[in-house]
C-alpha cells in the first residue's frame, strides 16, 4: 500500500512540505488540506516578504542559507518567473539608537553578506526621502530582495498538483484519532484516512495537535498590521526599503505605492485578525517623523498574524511522543524566505530521518529546531 500523508494547513509552509515531500518521494499519497475555501488566506496572503538573511535567531538564518539557491535559481521546471527581486534593506536610527546599531552590526557580521554602515549622503541616496534632521546613523543589508509570495506559493502548489497531489480547500480538520497504525482525520466533508499528519497550521498549529491528542509545543501568535499609501513618484520603485533600528516601523516601495507598518508584535489568538486604525496612526506618525512622504490617507490596511515558538526558533519534525505526527510551525514571520529550505529538512527528516548533505554548511544544529527542545522544559 502507498503511505498516505496529510498535510495540514495550505500556506506556505503546507505548500512547501506538500512540495518537497513529493519531490523526495514520488510514492507518497499527499493530501494537502486547507481550512478555507482558498489556499494561503490568512498569514501567506497578507506577508511583505523579503529575502533578509540577515534576519531571525541563528536557526532562521542557517535554513535562509539554505534557502537562497532556490530562490534566486528555482529548479528547472518549477517556474518561468522570478522569485525575488533585488532590493535594499536600510535601517535607519538616531543619536539615541546608537547603541542599537553597534549591537546589529555585531550580531550581522558573520553573515553572507554582512551589513554594512553607510554616510547619511549615502542613505539619502538609497531613499531620497529621508529626513535629514534627527537621524544619526544607516546600516544597509545589500543582499536582500522582495519576494512574490503568489508566485513562489503557486509555484508549489501547481508541481504538488500536477505530480498527483491531491489539494482540499473547505477542509477543516475538526479531530484526528488513532486507528491502529493509521489516523482518521474527520471534517465536515467526511472522514479522511493517513498513515502520516503534518501539522503546518500556523497559528492554530497547537489547536490542530490538541484535537489530535497531541501536546502543543506553546506557539503564539502575534499580529502585524500594514498598510498602503499611493504615489506619483515612478523613481520610488527603486528606492530602498527602510526600517528603524528598533523596529518600530518599516516603509518599502511596492510597485507605484510604498507598503508601510507599524512592525508590531502583539499576542493575539489564532483567528482571521483585522487591524486597528490606531495601529495605523501610529506608524504613519512615526514614517511621516522620519521621512518626508507626508502620508495622510492610506489605500488598504490589513493585519497578519506571525507565530512564534517560546525561543522565536522553528518547530520541524517528528513529535517526541508520537512517531507518526510532524510539526512544522512556528516560522515566526520568516517562513517565506526560508521556505525551500525548511521543506527540505522536513522531508530529509521524514524519508532519511536525518537532515540531508544540504545543510552541512549552512551552520544548523537540528537540536534549536526539534520539537524536542519544547518538551524538556
Amino acid at each position: 500500500m502507498r503511505k498516505r500523508v496529510g498535510v495540514i494547513g495550505g500556506g506556505i509552509a503546507g505548500a512547501t512540505a506538500a512540495y518537497h515531500l513529493l519531490k523526495a518521494d514520488a510514492s507518497l499519497e499527499i493530501i494537502l488540506l486547507e481550512a478555507e475555501d482558498q489556499m494561503g488566506h490568512h498569514t501567506t496572503g497578507r506577508s511583505a516578504a523579503l529575502l533578509l538573511e540577515n534576519d531571525g535567531v541563528e536557526s532562521t538564518r542557517s535554513i535562509a542559507k539554505a534557502s537562497v539557491d532556490f530562490l534566486l535559481n528555482p529548479p528547472e521546471g518549477l517556474t518561468e518567473n522570478i522569485f525575488v527581486i533585488p532590493r535594499d534593506v536600510m535601517h535607519i536610527a538616531t543619536v539615541e539608537q546608537s547603541s542599537s546599531v553597534d549591537r546589529f552590526l555585531e550580531k550581522n557580521s558573520s553573515g553572507r553578506i554582512p551589513t554594512k554602515e553607510i554616510s547619511k549622503s549615502e542613505a539619502k541616496k538609497r531613499f531620497p526621502a529621508l529626513r535629514e534632521e534627527g537621524l544619526d546613523r544607516f546600516v544597509v543589508d545589500e543582499g536582500a530582495g522582495d519576494i512574490d509570495v503568489h508566485c513562489l506559493h503557486q509555484a508549489y502548489l501547481n508541481h504538488f498538483r500536477k505530480n498527483g497531489g491531491q489539494i482540499m480547500v473547505s477542509t477543516r480538520v475538526d479531530s484526528a484519532r488513532r486507528s491502529g497504525d493509521s489516523w482518521i482525520l474527520e471534517t465536515k466533508t467526511g472522514e479522511i484516512p493517513v498513515d502520516l499528519i503534518i501539522n503546518a497550521a500556523g497559528a492554530w498549529g497547537d489547536q490542530v495537535a490538541s484535537r489530535a491528542g497531541v501536546k502543543p509545543v506553546g506557539l503564539q501568535p502575534k499580529r502585524r498590521t500594514a498598510f498602503t499609501v499611493n504615489s506619483n513618484d515612478l523613481d520610488m520603485q527603486k528606492w530602498a526599503m527602510i526600517a528603524d533600528i528598533d523596529l518600530r516601523f518599516y516603509c518599502k516601495p511596492d510597485g507605484l505605492q510604498f507598503l508601510c507598518s507599524l512592525a508590531e508584535e502583539n499576542p493575539s489568538e489564532p483567528c482571521d485578525a483585522k487591524h486597528d486604525e490606531a495601529d495605523v496612526a501610529l506608524a504613519i506618525e512615526r514614517i511621516n517623523k522620519a521621512t518626508t512622504l507626508d502620508i495622510r490617507s492610506v489605500q488598504t490596511a490589513w493585519t497578519g498574524l506571525r507565530t512564534f515558538a517560546p525561543d522565536r526558533s522553528m518547530v520541524i519534525g517528528v513529535d517526541p511522543d508520537e512517531s507518526s505526527f510532524y510539526w512544522f510551525v512556528g516560522q515566526g514571520g520568516t517562513g517565506i524566505m526560508t521556505s525551500p529550505g525548511a521543506g527540505r529538512l522536513l522531508s530529509d527528516l521524514i524519508t532519511e530521518g536525518k537532515p540531508s548533505e544540504h545543510f552541512n554548511e549552512t551552520g544548523l544544529n537540528y537540536a534549536d529546531v526539534s520539537p524536542e527542545r519544547l518538551r524538556k522544559k
